[in-house]
């Protein structure tokens, strides 16, 4: 059974001058099994992040988006996920996080998909999210490669919400 991820929605901060900053894109729930929440964290707080201090929604959304830029993606995350997750202690404990909805909607496209359904085994999104932030890992570059492109999703998520606030 697919279970409904939490929502959450950021609400405006106010900023000098008594005027609020444009709402926030929403994050979404998931989560990461130990071995690649403890790499994650590690990043978080290497020197090499700064200016700005990327958190684990980027971080975790910068993986997303490395692993489906690649037209493979959905074939490396499901080999990983057989080969690889599949063979770890299914009770391994898991660390609450949040990535963002458009990365979120990338992961629920392949939960969705029929490379995940019957006769083929069901994986979830932790598992989901798990293995692109592994297939990340693998790169010898993997820090630099996470902190270049979460910088690339801050760019285009600033962008799109400009456009949307020019429209409105």
């Amino acid at each position: 059974m697919l279970t409904s991820p939490a929502v959450t929605t950021n609400r405006p901060s106010p900023v000098a001058g008594g005027l609020c900053a444009a709402r926030r894109d929403d994050s979404v729930e998931t989560q990461l099994w130990l071995e690649e929440h403890d790499w994650l964290h590690a990043l978080q707080r290497s020197p090499q992040n700064v200016s700005p201090t990327f958190r684990f929604p980027d971080l975790i959304s910068a993986c997303v988006s490395l692993v489906f830029a690649d037209s493979t993606a959905g074939a490396q995350i499901f080999a990983y996920l057989g080969q690889e997750l599949v063979l770890r202690d299914p009770r391994t404990p898991r660390r609450r996080e949040y990535l963002w909805r458009e990365q979120f909607q990338m992961l629920r496209a392949l939960q969705m998909s029929e490379a995940n359904r019957h006769p083929n085994p069901m994986f979830q999104l932790d598992q989901l999210t798990t293995a692109c932030v592994a297939l990340v890992r693998q790169s010898d570059a993997a820090a630099e490669q996470v902190l270049r492109q979460a910088r690339r999703n801050v760019a285009l998520r600033t962008a799109r919400r400009r456009e949307s606030s020019s429209a409105a």
